[in-house]
């Protein structure tokens, strides 16, 4: 039992001690994902719209929530980024 505390201890300490640099760069690499999703979206939208403009207003809906929960993505990494680098 008393082995495991200081396991747990020495992976906690092991934590905190986030290298500010690869805290961006691990940022950077994440935000390359929502990046794309967001193309994907919206070139999605664009091409639905040219082929069927009546379904315009549905696409729009469905763009706006999958961009919103993409943004979100990358909204957690630079929150991350910023506590990992004031650690």
């Amino acid at each position: 039992m008393h082995v495991s505390n200081i396991v747990l201890a020495q992976a906690a300490e092991a934590a905190t001690n986030i290298n500010p640099g690869l805290a961006a760069i691990g940022y950077g690499l994440g935000a390359i994902g929502p990046g794309i999703g967001v193309g994907l979206i919206w070139a999605a939208v664009i091409n639905g719209t040219a082929r069927q403009p009546e379904a315009q207003g549905k696409l729009m809906t469905i763009a706006w929530t999958t961009f919103v929960l993409t943004e979100v993505l990358a909204l957690i990494g630079l929150v991350i980024y910023f506590i990992a680098s004031a650690a």
